[in-house]
């Protein structure tokens, strides 16, 4: 993981060696994060559930019109505060967050106030898999090799959840996943028989499962 003030290249911390060359960039979006990152729902829900009490308690209590929706109206103010500072912060990750897939390497470039960036060689992942949604967005968490780890607080909201102990870097709410994985697999595939990236061109409908390893394991099912 490496701290930096300029990129020469677009999200990258440095010139790509030479004979390595950018597969891919791309970046989480907005409405990823915000449902599947801070559960944004889920606080809507909490405070349209104080509205329906304050409303529900007042109308009970007896009290007029007037002061039933003035009730109803107390927790709008504050949830419309907290919903819009999530919103906001998802929008910042995503707009400060950009995923790199070289011929070589997986590079991870965000950091809303400083900007990191963390290097993953194709020689340290395991494997690699897939999870897609609904909206046509999907997250591919990594599986590194042996003892490489990476601390969860230094890489989040970039980790696969609960995987603490052993965290798994993970490329979050990027949209066209399955299209994504397809070339993640591509590269990998490409890697394990001829770390030459010139033959790299020439994969195309990679296997998405069954590679040995460093695994590809990308058959991704729609989550519900």
């Amino acid at each position: 993981m490496d701290e930096y003030d300029s990129e020469p290249i677009r999200g990258l911390p440095a010139d790509l060696p030479p004979g390595e060359f950018i597969l891919w960039q791309g970046a989480p979006t907005r409405r990823a994060l915000a449902l599947r990152v801070f559960h944004i729902r889920l606080i809507a829900l909490y405070f349209a559930i104080l509205v329906a009490w304050n409303v529900a308690s007042a109308l009970y209590d007896g009290h007029p019109l007037p002061m039933v929706l003035t009730a109803g109206a107390v927790p709008l103010i504050p949830g419309a505060i907290v919903l819009g500072l999530i919103w906001l912060y998802a929008h910042l990750i995503a707009k400060t967050t950009l995923y790199t897939i070289t011929s070589k390497r997986l590079v991870f470039r965000f950091g809303v106030a400083l900007p990191r960036a963390v290097n993953i060689p194709f020689k340290v992942i395991a494997g690699a898999g897939l999870k897609t949604y609904r909206d046509g967005t999907g997250d591919l968490p990594l599986t590194l090799a042996g003892k490489d780890r990476m601390a969860y607080l230094h890489i989040w909201p970039h980790a696969r959840p609960w995987r603490v102990n052993k965290p798994e870097p993970m490329l979050r709410g990027i949209a066209d996943a399955t299209e994504v994985a397809e070339t993640l697999a591509g590269a990998l595939k490409a890697y394990m028989t001829d770390p030459d990236p010139v033959r790299l061109t020439e994969v195309s409908g990679a296997e998405i499962s069954g590679a040995p390893a460093p695994t590809a394991d990308l058959a991704g099912s729609p989550a519900r």
